[in-house]
């Protein structure tokens, strides 16, 4: 079984990890009702999508 010799250094360890950290969700805003949403995905509150009405939005 393959063992390691020698420990790895903890900068060794850190640069191995650098890119494992979660990253922010993108935030675009609405053309029809300039409300945040994120991309790809259907706004919540007009349910505009690409150009076009997708989903009826619900009424509260």
């Amino acid at each position: 079984m393959a063992v390691p010799k020698r420990k790895h250094s903890n900068s060794r360890t850190g640069k191995r990890r650098s890119h494992d950290r979660v990253k922010k969700k993108q935030i675009a805003y609405c053309p029809q009702c300039s409300s945040a949403v994120p991309t790809h995905t259907v706004c919540p509150k007009c349910g505009y999508y690409q150009g076009r009405t997708v989903v009826e939005p619900q009424e509260a």
